[in-house]
């Protein structure tokens, strides 16, 4: 195991992942910027619905996270250049984790990934070289790294995309009814709208949906097959980037393959102009070699955990979404939701409708609509608007949700106090109806 795991290799790849990387979450900064996103999720809203318990990040919010974003984007310069890369990375994953939960309305699987790969990377020794960092410091500089770096990655992308593979057996992904359902709001494409209207390539991107999930990450890893495996992952990723314009994601994804072919080929391609300097080509074993295993096993524990924890939940993960964030469940349900609040005043019985355009954004409102949690958590506004106004209140919710082509159903126990339970992490949450299908 220790000539396996802490054997020297090439560190190529993840140079080359860390230059790359460091450009792609630059332009999503950046990006998240230009194109608004941070306007409409971060600013303009007055309602917020971050991750339930890290609501303290919502001090954040304001015009302020314009700034927070660009020095974001400016710390992914400074990684690809390998300048102060430790403090860097650093800093990018800790502010990345805080953006990513002090919001959930535009929620996507892709940012969590990017928050994990972050996190590994700030203990990765990706400045050992092509860096300004092994510039201004010659003695750190090496072309080797211990082989777990790249075990690390591999087994994170297999996690990734295994889950991934097998959620998507279910029911309506594989009889094409929820494929039908979400290219039907691409109908306006240029040259390809109408043709992704046909049954025949609904078919088509179910059935490579699961192959590819399933099977990339072993043929990236198996020679033979590596080639093919590359063409295919730069099909499919630039088609969903194309389709489903999701960010950067596409090509960080691509970037990964960094890690999956021969040092040699890299150099040839990106470092042709590579200087030759001393390397140790066998290390000795760390001596902190039980502390790094132990974390790495928990932490890979953990990854394996999650995405599981939904089976110890009551009723199905797509009817109640208890357990579907965080656990590679991508692209699988359309979500559709018909909401109203009554509050009560509890002294006099009065009441009244909300209207919820006077509080949430447009995506907002749909999110509330059809999400337990998001439910629950406008129940917790209302009722801190109103202690603040000397009133104490009771919020009742009137939710029917439609998941894909499904009838719409009631989703919520009308006839309980949500300002009067609490939000359950661990276990069901009583106040979502069993699942009438």
């Amino acid at each position: 195991m220790n000539s396996f795991l802490f054997k020297k290799i090439d560190n190529t790849g993840l140079v080359l992942f860390r230059i790359i990387f460091g450009i792609l979450i630059s332009f999503e900064c950046y990006g998240a910027i230009i194109t608004g996103w941070v306007t409409t999720n971060l600013v303009e809203p007055t309602v917020y619905f971050p991750f339930i318990g890290f609501e303290f990040l919502n001090i954040l919010r304001g015009p302020g996270m314009y700034v927070y974003f660009i020095i974001m984007g400016t710390l992914g310069i400074l990684i690809s250049i390998g300048y102060k890369y430790r403090y860097a990375m650093l800093g990018f994953a800790i502010m990345w984790a805080g953006g990513y939960l002090m919001q959930k309305t535009s929620y996507n699987n892709h940012y969590y990934l990017l928050m994990l790969i972050s996190s590994i990377m700030v203990f990765f020794p990706a400045n050992k070289d092509h860096s300004l960092d092994a510039k201004l410091n010659p003695e750190i500089r090496t072309n080797k790294m211990y082989a777990y770096y790249k075990i690390i990655i591999v087994l994170q992308l297999i996690i990734v995309y295994t889950y991934a593979s097998v959620a998507k057996l279910y029911a309506d992904w594989l009889d094409f009814e929820y494929i039908r359902v979400l290219m039907s709001g691409k109908a306006n494409y240029f040259l390809v709208g109408e043709i992704l209207q046909q049954p025949w390539i609904h078919k088509i991107i179910a059935i490579s949906g699961i192959l590819f999930d399933l099977l990339i990450i072993p043929a990236l890893l198996w020679k033979p097959t590596r080639k093919i495996a590359f063409v295919c992952a730069i099909f499919f990723h630039i088609f969903n980037s194309f389709v489903f314009q999701i960010g950067i994601f596409p090509y960080l994804a691509l970037a990964f393959t960094a890690f999956f072919f021969e040092p040699q080929k890299l150099k040839n391609i990106f470092f042709k102009k590579e200087s030759t300097y001393p390397t140790i080509s066998i290390a000795s074993i760390p001596k902190n070699k039980n502390l790094i295993m132990g974390l790495w096993i928990v932490y890979f524990i953990f990854q394996i955990g999650l995405p599981l924890r939904h089976h110890f939940f009551k009723d199905d993960v797509l009817w109640t979404e208890e357990g579907h964030r965080l656990s590679w469940r991508m692209m699988l349900r359309s979500r559709k939701g018909n909401v109203g609040f009554k509050v009560v005043d509890k002294k006099t019985n009065e009441f009244k409708r909300v209207t919820l355009r006077d509080y949430l954004t447009k995506k907002q409102i749909h999110k509330v609509g059809c999400y337990p949690d998001f439910i629950w958590q406008f129940a917790q506004h209302l009722k801190k608007e109103a202690k603040e106004n000397n009133k104490d209140i009771a919020v009742y919710a009137f939710v029917k949700v439609q998941i894909n082509l499904r009838k719409p159903q009631e989703f919520i126990d009308n006839t309980i106090d949500l300002t009067e339970v609490k939000w359950e992490h661990f276990k069901h949450n009583s106040f979502i109806l069993p699942n009438p299908n």
